[in-house]
């Protein structure tokens, strides 16, 4: 493993462990506001953890906004009692960069508590996926990671299935291109980056209910 995947994975580590801490303490619950709970998480991350900078904004997204993707701006909602609710969080650990995404469900619906425990399952089928097929392009992990949540009775919600990750911050602004996996990029996954470096990728699955009434957010590295 080269130095900065493991300081990736390190991050990564601190970037779930902050996600256990908010759990523990119950910060997420019905009756919020999705902004007050945004603000909240950011000074427990800040307090608990040394969090002083997020890489990208950061997403509390509850009830019909979990349709949304990261580039859309719904109004802010306050949760439910039966919402499922995702976080996704980019915060900056020791100069490191992780990116992390997780699904609650508020209630006991048995759609929504199955849409939230398929979320790591079909990451870790389309992670599988990956790792078998040394040439895949990332419009072709695109493609699986929309079959396998057809495949599961879902749709998937995401415009792209996740992006590269520099890892030092601050990091120089990249462009689009070859960076994201989605439709119409035939780069080769494995292949190196411009300056002849190992690419490392997020993967993210976002799972939405066939009506488009809910959905959940699910990311780690590839």
């Amino acid at each position: 493993m080269n130095e900065r995947r493991a300081k990736l994975e390190e991050a990564e580590a601190r970037g779930l462990a902050l996600f256990d801490a908010i759990e523990r303490a119950g910060l997420i619950r019905p009756g919020r506001r999705e902004d007050e709970l945004n603000d909240e998480i950011n000074a427990f991350a800040r307090n608990k953890f040394g969090v002083k900078a997020h890489w990208h904004k950061r997403i509390v997204r509850s009830g019909p906004n979990t349709v949304c993707t990261f580039y859309d701006d719904p109004p802010v909602h306050t949760i439910g009692p039966e919402d499922t609710v995702y976080l996704d969080l980019g915060p900056v650990l020791e100069d490191w960069e992780a990116d992390l995404g997780r699904t609650y469900a508020m209630g006991g619906d048995p759609a929504k508590n199955r849409l939230v425990a398929d979320l790591p399952r079909l990451f870790d089928l389309v992670a599988a996926h990956y790792r078998a097929t040394p040439d895949i392009t990332a419009e072709g992990l695109y493609a699986y990671a929309c079959r396998t949540a057809e495949d599961a009775g879902w749709l998937f919600g995401g415009v792209i299935a996740g992006h590269t990750i520099h890892g030092r911050f601050p990091h120089a602004p990249l462009g689009r291109e070859g960076r994201m996996i989605e439709r119409g990029n035939k780069s080769r996954m494995r292949d190196p980056d411009k300056e002849g470096n190992e690419r490392h990728w997020i993967l993210e699955i976002h799972l939405v209910d066939k009506a488009k009434t809910f959905g959940g957010f699910y990311e780690r590295l590839l």
